[in-house]
């Protein structure tokens, strides 16, 4: 494993579960007890019926690209391995996520099917992204 400059991510009390199950390989997002949806990103209530009741639970790792981009020219230094590809994937389950895709610019389009895989890109730090399925 080589040396990672790129900010990682700060987990909070409520998301901390989300990082702990990436570090295990593990995709898993928050349900809903009351209404059965899946919510991401982690918070503290349903967004749709504002309940409490969310428990951890694990989901496919399929799904589609619904949009994305490919990034030329980074915004800072930190992010000079430049073209990636910065996508919205929604997930069987339904819930969207924003994250690194890993293919070629070429290959990409809308509706794609897509696979989670999780980069161990420190010891102590597991990135989520999605790749071709």
């Amino acid at each position: 494993m080589s040396a990672y400059f790129k900010p990682l991510p700060n987990p909070s009390l409520t998301s901390r579960p989300f990082w702990e199950a990436a570090k295990r390989h593990e995709l898993k997002l928050q349900r809903c007890a009351e209404c059965g949806k899946f919510v991401y990103y982690p918070r503290d209530r349903c967004p749709d019926c504002f309940s409490d009741r969310l428990e951890w639970r694990p989901v496919s790792g399929r799904a589609t690209v619904y949009s994305y981009t490919v990034v030329y020219r980074a915004a800072t230094r930190l992010f000079a391995d430049a073209p990636y590809i910065l996508a919205v994937v929604e997930l069987e389950e339904g819930p969207r996520l924003t994250t690194n895709l890993v293919a070629s610019p070429e290959a990409m389009r809308v509706g794609m099917p897509v696979t989670v895989f999780f980069d161990d890109v420190t010891p102590e730090c597991t990135l989520v992204k999605f790749k071709p399925a």
